[in-house]
């Protein structure tokens, strides 16, 4: 089945919990994140940045992210297939819009995407990918009039923490530890360490550890494969190293987890959460 785009807000992308925003992770669909009201902290390709409101984030797919808004944050996320009519842009981008009409006019699209979807009527996936593709000339003309935020080259440190989180998203299910990393970048782990607390307010170990995290939660919370499959997927060494991993980042048993997202999964809510991809 061809995917299409989709649209949801903030909080149906996270509606398991918070640790599916704010824990490193990757989408297999590009991500547009608006943001309209609160402020917090992306971390983007290993890089952190502030966020606040009227702020447009582009992720491609693939691209280690994280995002937290906090509890009062609202937003819109668009998911857009790769290869599709709509062309986005092969880096992240962070689009602070000053210009009302360019607020506007994001805002319209997104919510005319949002009225195709919930509406279902005959033609909704050719109506949402013509508006996807409008969003994608909309992006290309604003980054070109947006000249602010593309001045400063990447210093050495930056382009370091963005190698080493492009490994980790390649390469997280292979239980390296993360000196390995260090090696196959030509740095030490301290001097990795230090550039990551520079850029990304974590340590090495740790940006590879809450990757590796999420995706155990993800699998263990949204799916039903056995602990030991999970925790062989993962690169552990064994089901009793990964139940000892869960317990010890999360508080909680990998069984009690399972049954969080199972209670979870099945309580009401306002809206069916839309998937993104991510995992």
């Amino acid at each position: 089945m061809k995917s299409r785009a989709r649209i949801s807000t903030l909080a149906q992308w996270s509606s398991a919990g918070v640790w599916q925003a704010e824990l490193p992770h990757s989408s297999a669909m590009h991500l547009l994140v608006w943001i309209t009201r609160g402020q917090g902290r992306a971390l983007i390709g290993g890089i952190r940045r502030g966020v606040g409101v009227h702020n447009a984030l582009v992720i491609p797919a693939g691209t280690l992210f994280s995002l937290d808004v906090g509890r009062q944050g609202f937003g819109l996320i668009c998911a857009i297939p790769p290869g599709g009519a709509a062309l986005m842009p092969d880096e992240p981008e962070h689009l602070r819009l000053r210009d009302v009409q360019a607020q506007s006019e994001l805002t319209s699209i997104l919510d005319a995407m949002q009225r195709e979807q919930n509406g279902n009527r005959p033609f909704m996936d050719e109506a949402i990918d013509a508006h996807a593709a409008l969003l994608s000339v909309w992006l290309r003309r604003t980054m070109i009039a947006d000249t602010d935020d593309h001045a400063a080259r990447p210093s050495a440190a930056q382009r370091l923490v963005t190698a080493y989180a492009a490994l980790i998203e390649r390469d997280y299910k292979s239980g390296k530890p993360m000196a390995d990393y260090a090696r196959a970048l030509g740095v030490t782990p301290t001097h990795l360490t230090r550039s990551c607390r520079a850029c990304a307010g974590l340590s090495a170990a740790n940006l590879l550890t809450q990757r590796i995290l999420h995706a155990a939660r993800s699998m263990l919370e949204t799916g039903t494969l056995p602990f030991k499959h999970i925790a062989a997927l993962l690169g552990f060494r064994s089901a009793a190293y990964f139940s000892r991993f869960i317990q010890h980042h999360t508080g909680m048993t990998p069984t009690a987890l399972r049954r969080q997202g199972q209670k979870t999964a099945t309580a009401p809510t306002r809206a069916t959460p839309l998937a993104t991809g991510v995992g």
